[in-house]
């Protein structure tokens, strides 16, 4: 690894030296509802980074920020590199909260570590919270909760967050959930499925247990009203969104209640997770067009792994018309990295970062030429 240090520090050393601490400028919505522009000078802004949520092995951040901090910095600088100008990262609830009052303060104290490596890197944070990704990791005292308590616990989790992350202009967004979802019958569990069936694949959680007659919409955005609300106690600044399931538009069949019409007043803008499939290009284009209603939309979360790389360039091409950002995985592997690995997956990987890469200046550019 000494080599990829070396290289990447005689690359960074310019950069860092230019992005003093306090000297990023803040993100704000646009004036026009259609995108993101820089405090300082008006300038477009275009969210295109990547979710960093785990590395190559399946270890989640959390992990190993607090004994392998070299190798985050280094993620970091590698991100930077490929063109990210966002990082999506991802925090489970247990992590934060020991206890339903009780904030885990060396937790918070690792963030405002990452805070200054966000700033001293150029770039800025999607902080992404509430997750339950690992159901071992979920704490028998929150999962016995009432929905009020439940609701409660993750009110003071965003209040501990926003205050320590309120002074720095590296925040580009808190995501108050990834993939919420109010429930349309009775449950017995907080979390849906795991995707593949894996260990860290819980991705979907529910916001209530019991819908008791209420109209799913008007739950989602009482939710939203309060996590943002407990945002807003300490950070009256940053943004604040929340991460939907491309099955969440008013319309027959699976829905998730979190229809973006009727949370979008709670919200700065709208994100969602969108994967194109194979031969469905323009089915996803139509899905997305569902998402555009009057805020800004980031598709804060899409890869190739259901299309071919032909087919993903032209959903990035036709989706411009409609998203504002672009969010895709970066799990700690240069393409270098993957090109000595010598297998499908890694040339797979591989082909995909640099595409990110040769991506990444022109969406910047065609923003600012259609201003």
């Amino acid at each position: 690894m000494s080599y990829r240090i070396v290289w990447l520090s005689v690359i960074f050393s310019v950069i860092i030296s230019r992005v003093a601490v306090g000297e990023m400028p803040w993100v704000q919505v646009a004036d026009d509802k259609h995108g993101f522009v820089l405090s300082d000078s008006g300038k477009p802004f275009v969210p295109w980074g990547f979710n960093y949520d785990h590395d190559e092995t399946g270890r989640l951040l959390e992990d190993y920020w607090d004994t392998e901090w070299p190798t985050v910095e280094e993620d970091f600088q590698e991100m930077k590199q490929l063109g990210a100008n966002v990082v999506r990262i991802h925090f489970q609830t247990a992590k934060f909260m020991t206890g339903p009052e009780k904030v885990n303060e060396a937790n918070l104290e690792r963030l405002g570590r990452l805070i200054a490596l966000a700033e001293k890197t150029g770039i800025y944070l999607d902080i992404t919270g509430l997750a339950c990704y690992r159901k071992k990791d979920v704490p028998k005292w929150y999962d016995d909760l009432s929905e009020q308590d439940r609701w409660d616990v993750q009110a003071r989790f965003w209040e501990a967050v926003a205050e320590r992350c309120v002074k720095s202009p590296a925040i580009f967004c808190y995501d108050l959930m990834n993939e919420p979802v109010v429930a349309g019958r009775n449950r017995n569990d907080w979390l849906g499925p795991p995707l593949a069936g894996g260990e860290s694949g819980y991705f979907v959680q529910f916001i209530t247990l019991d819908p008791k007659k209420r109209p799913r919409p008007d739950v989602a955005r009482q939710w939203c009203k309060k996590l943002v609300g407990a945002i807003r106690k300490q950070d009256q600044r940053h943004l604040v969104t929340v991460g939907l399931v491309h099955w969440s538009l008013d319309r027959p069949g699976m829905t998730s209640g979190f229809v973006p019409k009727e949370i979008a007043p709670e919200l700065d803008f709208i994100s969602v997770h969108l994967y194109p499939e194979k031969g469905k290009v323009e089915e996803a284009l139509e899905k997305l067009s569902g998402f555009a209603v009057g805020k800004p939309v980031v598709i804060e979360e899409t890869f190739i792994h259901k299309c071919s790389m032909q087919e993903f360039e032209q959903f990035l091409d036709e989706s411009r018309n409609i998203a504002n950002g672009w969010i895709g995985f970066y799990w700690g592997t240069t393409p270098e990295e993957y090109r000595e690995m010598k297998t499908i997956r890694a040339a797979f990987m591989q082909s995909w970062l640099e595409v990110f890469q040769k991506r990444a200046g022109e969406v910047q550019e065609v923003k600012e030429a259609r201003q």
